[in-house]
């Protein structure tokens, strides 16, 4: 009997000690984060929700809701200024539409990616993601290395002779609009968007033909489910306690699992078709394949960044242009004028021609001007952040190093600070003759590590929209909602739904 009293003393003992320690960490961490309050507070902000959560609460709220979270961030940008803070727990987010701390942070190599983000990409409830991806490293030798290998495969001279296939994969498109045209039925434009990217970019990148305006594929849902996976991992703190959440974390790690083992498989396919001198076609898989083959010291690490790429440029380089491109159709068809100006221009440079050619794509100004326009209202990805692990100021303000500063597009395109009217959607705005905007417009970021695929996707769209209005009118449907959904990067919440019929069969 003494015995047990003896173990029962030593187990309350052990629990009082337990509480204890546990105690004085959670003062210590209420201390911290105290000190993190006094450190900032100079700094402009919304009211906190919470001394333990900082505004953690008032963005899981407006999550829940299905709410655009970019509104509200705009919203602050108005209130509090160019620089404004916002509080998670411990962290600091320093949000920033001031121009010349834009070109200061985002145009220098110094200001690396910011570590929380990368923690949040690198891999998702337990299954690698992006990795160390060009995209996402921090390291900036390991950054410089992974660039040598993707360069080659985004040259100008490489990525002119990609035309054609643009032109073929765009072809496909126009002969499904043809059958919705002929059939009288509503077109999810944003749906066939998405499938006519994908094709291009499984074609141009990868050597394989999906045909998905013709086939299913688990490729489009394996993407929109990594995506949604990521805004869950990064803006909800909570996710993966709540038991509700564990069938769609499921979901998420066999997306990225899909991805990576799909990824791993076509990279061991090219690579033993290159050894055994097999003829392979010189898309951007055969050159990242040999630019890495001259590289010295590739290490294991090396060979699963291959892989974080190939994710990587998947997933960016497919959804962001769909996106684009039916943001850019609803606007049109909001604005006819706009349209018939875009009508006259590939009536003058094109006419009847069916395939678009390089030295057209230059041609098409007033095209372009569009697009750029959309991409100011509607970046699909709306924002890039960096570590501040040194002091600096911001509009007046001195920012203490150790937080992370955010950079948002969608924020400073939408300020009339910045653009006159800017809810107005005018392409005159990017003339060739107006004022460049100053660090304000950056839908592709800044500096060094902005976009790789940027002129990719700029020219698969100019080709895609050119031969979308050459050869069909568009009316959209009415009562269709033209708010924005963000699921990682920002979409019509509506699809852009219309009925389409052939220009040439118009009553």
């Amino acid at each position: 009997m003494a015995f047990f009293r003896i173990i029962l003393t030593w187990a309350l003992q052990a629990v009082v000690v337990l509480l204890f320690i546990l105690f004085i960490v959670f003062l210590g961490f209420c201390l911290y984060i105290k000190y993190i309050h006094l450190k900032y507070d100079h700094i402009p902000g919304p009211p906190r929700d919470s001394f333990f959560f900082g505004h953690g609460l008032t963005i899981r709220k407006i999550l829940q809701r299905d709410e655009f979270l970019h509104q509200t961030l705009l919203k602050w940008a108005e209130i509090y200024g160019p620089v404004y803070r916002v509080n998670l727990l411990h962290i600091v987010l320093i949000n920033v539409s001031c121009p010349e701390a834009t070109k200061e942070v985002l145009m220098s190599i110094k200001y690396k990616k910011d570590k929380f983000l990368h923690n949040k990409l690198f891999s998702m409830f337990g299954e690698r993601f992006l990795g160390n991806s060009v995209i996402t490293t921090l390291d900036n030798e390991q950054w410089y290395k992974q660039r040598r290998i993707m360069d080659p495969a985004f040259s100008s001279l490489y990525l002119k002779g990609l035309v054609d296939t643009f032109n073929e994969m765009a072809e496909k498109l126009m002969h499904k609009l043809s059958e919705v045209s002929d059939n009288k039925t509503e077109a999810n434009m944003l749906h066939l968007f998405n499938c006519v990217t994908m094709d291009v970019l499984a074609k141009v990148a990868f050597g394989v033909d999906l045909n998905l305006l013709q086939n299913t594929s688990p490729f489009p849902r394996a993407v929109e489910t990594c995506l949604k996976g990521m805004v869950c991992n990064i803006r909800d703190m909570f996710y993966q306690l709540n038991p509700k959440n564990r069938p769609f974390i499921r979901e998420v790690r066999e997306a990225c699992r899909l991805l990576r083992t799909s990824g791993a498989q076509w990279i061991k396919e090219r690579r033993a078709a290159m050894q055994n001198g097999d003829d392979v076609p010189k898309d951007i898989l055969t050159q990242i394949i040999k630019a890495a083959g001259e590289e010295e010291n590739m290490t294991p690490e090396d060979e699963e960044c291959m892989l974080d790429n190939f994710v990587a440029f998947f997933i960016a380089g497919q959804e962001t242009t769909a996106n684009q491109l039916a943001f850019c159709l609803m606007e049109l068809g909001r604005h006819p004028d706009i349209l018939e100006k875009i009508q006259k221009e590939l009536d003058d440079v094109i006419g009847m021609k069916q395939d678009i050619s390089y030295d057209n794509l230059g041609q098409l100004v007033y095209l372009s001007q569009v697009l750029k326009e959309s991409l100011r209202l509607y970046p699909p990805a709306p924002g890039t952040s960096r570590d501040l692990q040194e002091d600096l100021v911001i509009d007046g303000i001195h920012v203490p190093a150790g937080v992370i500063c955010m950079f948002n597009p969608y924020v400073t395109g939408r300020m009339d600070r910045f653009f006159k009217d800017p809810l107005t959607f005018d392409p005159d705005r990017f003339h060739p003759n107006a004022p460049k905007p100053y660090y304000c417009y950056f839908p592709f970021s800044l500096g060094p590590r902005s976009c790789l695929g940027q002129n990719f996707a700029q020219m698969e769209a100019k080709v895609v929209m050119a031969k979308l209005i050459q050869r069909f009118d568009f009316t959209l449907l009415p009562g269709q909602s033209f708010e924005i959904r963000d699921t990682g990067t920002l979409k019509p919440k509506g699809g852009v739904m219309c009925y389409v019929t052939h220009r040439d069969k118009k009553k």
